[in-house]
């Protein structure tokens, strides 16, 4: 398994990954709701501002050939904390046909590779609440709670 940074020839298939991804999270919380019906009306802008971006890039999951999901790291500092520099799981996705198989936890170990070679002293991760499957894989993988986030809709 390999990460491969994306480029602007792998837009679709990152658009694609993503909103898979994105209707997966509907179930979760109200504020998840997409206005976009398929992922044919999903912009590509998001993604080739990714390409153009310092601190924020997109890679396609590659297994034997095969492309099986994708990732969204981005990088950041705290210059007041002890672990000040982190690099952050934006977006995990393995395709449903290849879960269970250990891609996600292979990924997990590539990313502390990459944040190690960067000089990050620490990952970061956030899920959905209500996602006990992935609330479950991230422990699995050796992160620990660490806070909660609220949100409110202003309606």
């Amino acid at each position: 398994m390999e990460l491969v940074e994306a480029t602007v020839d792998d837009l679709d298939a990152l658009i694609d990954r993503w909103y898979d991804l994105a209707t997966a999270m509907e179930d979760h919380s109200e504020l998840n709701k997409l206005v976009y019906e398929d992922a044919k009306d999903v912009p590509d802008d998001g993604f080739r501002a990714h390409l153009d971006a310092d601190d924020v890039t997109d890679y396609l999951v590659v297994d034997e050939g095969e492309t099986i999901g994708f990732l969204t790291l981005s990088a950041g500092e705290h210059p007041s904390r002890r672990y000040s520099r982190y690099l952050r799981i934006v977006n995990l996705a393995i395709d449903e046909a290849h879960r269970g198989q250990g891609h996600g936890t292979a990924v997990v170990d590539r990313v502390r590779e990459r944040a190690r070679e960067r000089g990050c002293d620490h990952l970061k991760v956030s899920c959905e609440w209500g996602n006990e499957g992935a609330r479950r894989f991230y422990r699995d993988t050796g992160f620990e709670p660490k806070q909660v986030e609220y949100a409110q809709p202003l309606e």
